[in-house]
């Protein structure tokens, strides 16, 4: 049993690597193409609106269905449609250049199948491995996560710059392939709906709202998280921006950056994957949150010619976030049953994502005004006073619980 659950990771991972990792290098090369054609940060933060957008607003509905269907078949569908429309945007660069609004059309219809992918990936996951084994899981998928991105912008820049952007976008398909391929070869089982459970969609959507709401401790994170997403949502869109308008670097200089922060990923997902069991899950995730907003907060005093002592504090930025992320999704997946799991990932997933084009709205004009050092300062001190605030919060909890038991 502890082989077999392992095996079926090691194939499903095997298969994401290539899907991150083609996904990466459009991404990047995507953001590149925007920055260097446009130089607007407006321009940008509309493109973050177009990826975000749908996911926050189909997300809330979208754990219904993953409930229903099967979690598997859903994956595979989602990133054959992410396949598609790339194909689409690809043959489109290929052709010719397409206009702003198509290009955020095809960012939004990305992200309205993304919104089925990562919640039924994750929903899936308490169905394969232990409960126990569930914050090692969540190591080695920042581990992969992280390995893909390492090579992402690297490869993405690379052939951008040897071809077009069409190419890099035709490359999407074939890892969407690869990546489904590898999901055939494993089963997973998906469980049984409740017999108490009405076939109503509003009532469906109803009980996954309530199972969320009576998990204090969830809710109290989610809260938080949504709080400090405002500010620290749109650095993912800002940091070629700030490669290119503070260090006046070019696009093989932002994918450093970007190939660095993902190698911190890759050695917090280790570390957390090693030692899993040491802390608490309160613990890593405010020591994540606090390590990333130190490093914010660093990143928006340097001077211009501060280049290297910024891809240095990228590193450290990506190695706190698993640090976060995956004792977070952990504490959610025990939180709650595999029959209601897709819906409560979807709302969560939502909350926190609705306050992405907050963020993106406000920082689109303050970045133009006032340059994008000052979004880096003010997101790290907001995300380390998230941190603050989760920690006492949850010593306040625990203390409540010992006296009540006493």
């Amino acid at each position: 049993m502890q082989k077999q659950w392992k095996k079926t990771f090691a194939l499903i991972f095997s298969g994401q690597i290539f899907s991150i990792l083609t996904s990466s290098m459009v991404q990047f090369a995507v953001i590149w193409h925007l920055t260097e054609s446009t130089g607007s940060a407006a321009v940008l933060m509309i493109a973050g609106l177009a990826a975000f957008l749908p996911q926050a607003v189909l997300g809330p509905f979208v754990g219904v269905w993953l409930d229903r269907w099967s979690r598997k078949l859903t994956m595979i569908i989602a990133d054959s449609a992410i396949a598609l429309f790339s194909l689409i945007l690809g043959f489109y660069f290929i052709l010719g250049e397409p206009g702003l609004g198509f290009v955020y059309i095809i960012l939004s219809l990305r992200s309205a199948a993304s919104a089925f992918h990562a919640p039924a990936f994750q929903a899936a996951v308490p169905l394969i491995a232990p409960e126990e084994e569930l914050t090692r899981v969540a190591g080695w998928q920042q581990m992969v996560f992280s390995f893909s991105n390492v090579m992402g912008p690297a490869l993405g820049i690379a052939v951008y710059s040897a071809t077009s952007l069409g190419a890099v976008l035709l490359l999407d398909v074939a890892g969407a392939l690869i990546a489904n391929l590898m999901l055939f070869l494993v089963k997973i089982h998906q469980p049984k709906a409740q017999a108490t459970v009405s076939p109503s969609f509003i009532h469906e959507f109803r009980l996954g709202w309530s199972a969320l709401i009576q998990a204090k401790p969830i809710v109290l994170i989610t809260g938080a998280t949504a709080v400090f997403s405002i500010a620290f949502m749109p650095l993912a869109t800002l940091f070629p921006y700030m490669t290119l308008s503070h260090f006046g670097r070019g696009g093989y200089s932002a994918s450093l950056v970007e190939a660095v922060f993902s190698i911190g990923m890759i050695l917090g997902g280790l570390l957390l994957s090693v030692f899993s069991s040491k802390w608490s899950d309160i613990s890593y995730m405010s020591l994540g949150l606090l390590v990333i907003g130190l490093t914010c907060v660093i990143s928006g005093l340097i001077g211009p010619n501060a280049f290297v002592i910024f891809a240095v504090l990228s590193f450290f930025m990506g190695s706190a976030a698993p640090f976060f992320n995956g004792p977070f999704m952990a504490m959610i997946q025990r939180s709650f049953e595999p029959e209601m799991l897709g819906r409560v990932i979807s709302l969560v997933t939502s909350i926190m994502m609705l306050s992405s084009p907050i963020g993106l709205l406000l920082a689109g004009p303050v970045v133009d005004e006032y340059g994008v050092q000052l979004w880096f300062l003010g997101s790290g001190i907001v995300v380390m006073l998230t941190a603050l605030f989760i920690f006492i919060q949850f010593r306040r909890l625990a203390f409540r619980q010992r006296t009540e038991t006493e």
